[in-house]
């Protein structure tokens, strides 16, 4: 189903994780109620310290008291201990000391590399996709969950781990010793061109590296004949807001706002475009859905405000909230909202809250993605006069929210039963088993050799009924019926009919699959995009593009 707005929903939201900002209690003014209340927390504390029946923990009494009080704010100010600090910095940081690896780990299983990455040490020290790794530092690395895998490859740049590894067709374990790096953490998970004038770019997140990985690519697909942008940010959880701002600068005009924020105790900002930008004029088509957060948000946002961008897909998630790190003695940090972000209308995205709500604001939310997407035009008649505003060139677009795109798309509205059941991951597991029993066969046949695989590789009958030999087991209970009465997507019992007229589709998934098993992302997105209803019906959307930057030039 595709719905189109003439009304526009955005919002604005952003997380922006800013530099810690060291707060001492005997530098900030209180009145005389609020050095009343902090003398009974402090009292309380004691009390309870001293006198409790049994012996407590006072770090973890003061670590629940701040979270107790956090929870009575907004819905997402939050508290992280130290530990959880280091992972959460290294991810805006967009590096780390590891051994360059991408790994998933099935269930009961260990960690299995989907690809080392490009020039890293673990590359250089013969690591390949497909190795299981078994042991760390002689220890058993089976079965022990991704944060303790993770926990113990990293550590400081230029110590060194052992890893023992497990590969398929050799009977005996690797051992291999690798010296830790910074490892990059890409912020661009594929950018590639769709066809001789359409380029592609899927932003994963917002981090310090973002706005650097941007250009390169813009600048690649521009070299390579790019007239027209696809921006994918679905998924996205958002991130740093200077690089969602400078992301914005490279496709908007000078001097345009781009974001603004107001707070209680912090100065209004105003981050507007500096520069001229490598892609201003030329059509851009903005990709969201309900997983595009904060940063992303900013960036839907402030070109949909400047007419710069058709936003398709689904209605955005809707956070708006400034937040900044405030660092406490342990080293632990309250991360908690300072001030509210605002489109360049002045919409605000943030999905409205009650304090100490959590429950209910996430049910509101579900409630108001649901509504704008199955009435739209309701959903647009409730909004109230205070928060409709118009873009620079007059569209009317409403605050409250999140952002509702421009064209509405609900991707499952466009599929058969199976391919829904595809889309939301019911054949990633028996696809994992059944590459099990091929991974030698496929990764000796294809090794170096992405390109003629993307070109030329199919699912053979044999492999395709070996598949549903292993989708059939007690394990995974996926079926196929001649009956289309007992056919249920919930049960995951499929109509042959369906199964047979989707085939093509089902299996070029698997081929995604397949590619991202042997040569990692990069290859596998184009792949999905084949097949993404979204992406797809995006791609017949140019005229409207066209159009909006039409209204643009003329005005």
């Amino acid at each position: 189903m595709r719905t189109r707005l003439t009304y526009l929903l955005p919002g604005l939201v952003l997380v922006v994780v800013g530099a810690a900002l060291g707060m001492r209690l005997d530098t900030v003014s209180t009145d005389g109620d609020t050095t009343e209340q902090l003398r009974k927390l402090e009292e309380a504390f004691l009390i309870i310290n001293k006198r409790y029946v049994e012996e407590v923990r006072p770090a973890m009494l003061v670590d629940e008291a701040i979270e107790a009080m956090l929870e009575s704010l907004d819905p997402h100010s939050s508290y992280i201990d130290a530990e959880s600090f280091t992972e959460v910095e290294e991810g805006y940081r967009g590096s780390f000391g590891g051994i360059g690896i991408w790994f998933e780990i099935p269930d009961g299983d260990t960690a299995h590399v989907v690809s080392p990455i490009e020039g890293g040490p673990s590359e250089r020290a013969g690591l390949r996709a497909g190795d299981r790794i078994v042991a760390v530092n002689g220890t058993n690395a089976v079965d022990i969950g991704d944060d303790e895998i993770k926990r113990r490859l990293k550590g400081p740049v230029g110590t060194t781990v052992d890893v023992t590894l497990r590969r398929v067709g050799m009977d005996h374990a690797i051992e291999v010793t690798i010296t830790r790096e910074m490892i990059p953490l890409y912020s661009i998970a594929s950018a590639y061109m769709v066809d001789e004038r359409t380029g592609y770019i899927k932003v994963s997140r917002f981090a310090h590296t973002t706005y650097q990985e941007f250009v390169e690519h813009l600048t690649s697909l521009k070299a390579d004949g790019m007239e027209r942008l696809v921006l994918d940010l679905r998924q996205n959880p958002g991130g740093i807001m200077e690089a969602a701002v400078e992301v914005v600068d490279e496709l908007l005009e000078d001097e345009r706002t781009i974001v603004y924020t107001k707070g209680r105790s912090v100065p209004d900002r105003i981050f507007r475009s500096r520069r001229p930008g490598l892609f201003e004029d030329q059509p851009v088509i903005v990709l969201v859905n309900h997983s595009s957060v904060s940063a992303s948000e900013i960036v839907a946002g402030a070109l949909q405000d400047h007419d710069r961008g058709l936003i398709v897909g689904q209605q955005t998630y809707g956070k708006g909230l400034v937040q900044n790190q405030f660092e406490l003695p342990d080293e632990s940090r309250l991360q908690m909202t300072t001030a509210r972000y605002y489109t360049p209308s002045g919409r605000l995205i943030q999905t409205p809250y009650e304090d100490g709500d959590r429950s209910g604001y996430m049910e509101r939310k579900g409630a108001s993605m649901q509504e704008a997407r199955n009435d739209l035009a309701a959903y647009s008649d409730s909004v109230p006069d205070s928060l409709r505003f118009e873009t620079t060139h007059g569209r009317t677009v409403f605050g409250g929210g999140g952002i509702l795109p421009d064209i509405i798309i609900a991707p499952d509205t466009l599929m058969a039963p199976i391919v829904r059941a595809v889309h939301y991951g019911a054949f990633q597991e028996p696809f994992r088993v059944w590459f099990a029993r091929r991974e030698q066969e496929l990764r000796t046949e294809w090794d170096k050799r992405a390109d003629e695989f993307v070109r030329t590789w199919e699912m053979t009958d044999e492999s395709w009924n070996d598949f549903w030999e292993v989708a059939a087991t007690s394990r995974f209970n996926l079926a196929i019926t001649s009956d289309p009465n007992e056919a249920s997507i919930e049960d995951r019992i499929f109509a042959a009919a369906d199964v047979k007229a989707n085939r093509p589709t089902v299996q070029l998934h698997l081929k995604a699959l397949l590619a991202r098993q042997l040569y990692g992302s990069r290859v596998a997105y184009p792949l999905y995009n084949r097949i993404d209803p979204v992406f797809i019906e995006a791609l017949t959307l140019w005229d409207d593009a066209v159009a909006l930057a039409g209204v643009r030039s003329t005005k």
